[in-house]
């Protein structure tokens, strides 16, 4: 589901109604537990984590005029998604998450690569997200970044 928005804020009051406060909820896990370095943007008409290109001026390979992307979220027509790049690219943390999301949730997680849906609002596990959003640094984003697409 495309949303034409100027901000995360206007984002978030352009979703259905019934996905608002989830949203807002898991924008503002992501904000208080992301460590420094990551900054929040529009990107992909998505709300997006990136590494911005004051400190890491080479940014995306695919659109070098791009900041370095890390993390999204987005109210997608049936499930809100969220877009973790370490996921992908880091087999123990993918590991990890498997492991603690029992935890949290009765169902086992509906993942992509890099995308886990929650088709429930209600069902987004927010403490663990916290957590997995503590996990990688800016630093080891780029050096796990770097060591998958240079040669």
């Amino acid at each position: 589901m495309k949303i034409d928005a100027n901000s995360p804020e206007d984002y978030i009051s352009k979703i259905p109604e019934d996905r608002r406060e989830a949203m807002a909820q898991l924008r503002q896990t992501i904000l208080t537990n992301l460590p420094p370095g990551f900054e929040e943007t529009m990107n992909y008409g998505m709300i997006g984590y990136v590494i911005p290109h004051s400190n890491y001026p080479a940014g995306y390979h695919c659109d070098p005029s791009m900041p370095l992307p890390f993390l999204n979220i987005a109210s997608q027509k049936n499930f809100i998604g969220l877009y973790h790049m370490g996921l992908y690219a880091d087999d123990k943390l993918l590991d990890w998450f498997q492991e603690e999301y029992p935890k949290y949730c009765k169902s086992k997680p509906d993942m992509g690569k890099s995308c886990i849906r929650f088709k429930k609002t209600n069902d987004i596990p927010l403490e663990l997200i916290g957590e997995l959003c503590k996990k990688m640094t800016p630093g080891e984003w780029i050096a796990k970044y770097e060591g998958v697409t240079k040669p």
